[in-house]
C-alpha cells in the first residue's frame, strides 16, 4: 500500500491546492529533475552530456523525433513496474477521497453532477465530479512522488507544462517557476493551450520522454474513461489529449484509471 497514506496533512493547504487544480491544475506540478538535483546533483546528467539545470527548454520536431528514436531507456520489467505503481496510486486516491467524502461509497451519477454553491477562484463554476476528481489526481500524484522518487530519480516529471506549436513542431518545456508565475496572471490565462500531462516518463530531462500517462477518475465510476478531446475555436480541433501528446513528445500515452489500470494506450 503506498506509504503516503500514512501522512497527516494539513487540511488548508491541500483545499487550497485543490482549488487552485480545479481552476488551472498546476498546482502539484512537482518536477522530480529539480528534487533530485537537489538531492544528489550526480541525478542531473542527462544523456547528452549536459546537466538539468542547463538543459534546453525547447526542442524541434526532427530533434524530438530523433532522440525518441534512441530512447528506449525502459526494461519491460521496469515499465511494468512503474504502471503497476501508478495503478496502485489511482486506486488509492480513488477510495481516500471516496472514503473522507462518502463514507466509503462510490459516487452516484446524481451526486457527480452536483454543481456546488461557490465558484472557483477563476469564477467557473464546479461539480462535484470536478472536485472530488481534483482531490484524486492531487493524492495519485503525491503517491507517484514518493513511489517513484526511489525508483527512477531524476526520471520522471508530474504535471509539467508544454508550449506546442504543431506547424512547426516545436515544443517548449515551462519550468516550474513559470508556470506559477504564469497562473498568478489573469488566472493562468497565457497557458490555454498548453499541454500538462500527469506523469511523464524521460530520460532526465522532459523533453527526452519515454512514457506519458494521465490519471482518469470516472465519476460514476462505471463511466468509460476517455481523452479529452479538443473542440471548436481550439488550435488541436479533431484530435484528443493523448493524440497530441504522442504527436509533440513523439512517444506513446496512456490513461491510468482506478478500476482498469493501463487503458487506451496510444502509440506514435
Amino acid at each position: 500500500m503506498p506509504s503516503v497514506m500514512k501522512r497527516r496533512r494539513r487540511p488548508g493547504l491541500f483545499l487550497l491546492g485543490v482549488l487552485l487544480w480545479v481552476c488551472s491544475p498546476t498546482g502539484y506540478a512537482a518536477d522530480s529533475v529539480t528534487n533530485a538535483c537537489r538531492q544528489n546533483p550526480a541525478n542531473c546528467a542527462l544523456l547528452n552530456g549536459q546537466e538539468a539545470g542547463a538543459a534546453p527548454t525547447v526542442r524541434s520536431g526532427a530533434e524530438i523525433a530523433s532522440i525518441a528514436a534512441t530512447l528506449r531507456l525502459l526494461s519491460p520489467e521496469l515499465k511494468l513496474r512503474i504502471e503497476r505503481t501508478l495503478h496502485e496510486c489511482a486506486a488509492w486516491a480513488d477510495a481516500e477521497v471516496n472514503r473522507r467524502r462518502l463514507g466509503g461509497n462510490t459516487p452516484s451519477r446524481q451526486q457527480c453532477q452536483e454543481v456546488l454553491p461557490t465558484l472557483d477562484p477563476c469564477g467557473q463554476k464546479v461539480t462535484r465530479a470536478m472536485q472530488w476528481g481534483a482531490e484524486k489526481h492531487a493524492l495519485a500524484t503525491q503517491c507517484v512522488q514518493e513511489q517513484l522518487d526511489p525508483l527512477i530519480p531524476g526520471r520522471f516529471s508530474l504535471e509539467p507544462r508544454y508550449r506546442y506549436d504543431r506547424p512547426t513542431g516545436q515544443l517548449q518545456w515551462l519550468s516550474p517557476a513559470e508556470v506559477r508565475a504564469l497562473l498568478q496572471q489573469d488566472c493562468g490565462k497565457e497557458l490555454k493551450g498548453t499541454l500538462m500531462p500527469d506523469v511523464v516518463i524521460h530520460s532526465g530531462n522532459p523533453l527526452q520522454a519515454v512514457s506519458i500517462y494521465d490519471f482518469k477518475f470516472p465519476c460514476p465510476p462505471h463511466n468509460n474513461a476517455s481523452w479529452t478531446k479538443y473542440t471548436e475555436g481550439h488550435t488541436n480541433k479533431g484530435l484528443n489529449q493523448g493524440q497530441v501528446y504522442v504527436e509533440a513528445l513523439k512517444t506513446e500515452a496512456a490513461l491510468v484509471t482506478p478500476r482498469r489500470g493501463i487503458e487506451q494506450r496510444i502509440h506514435p
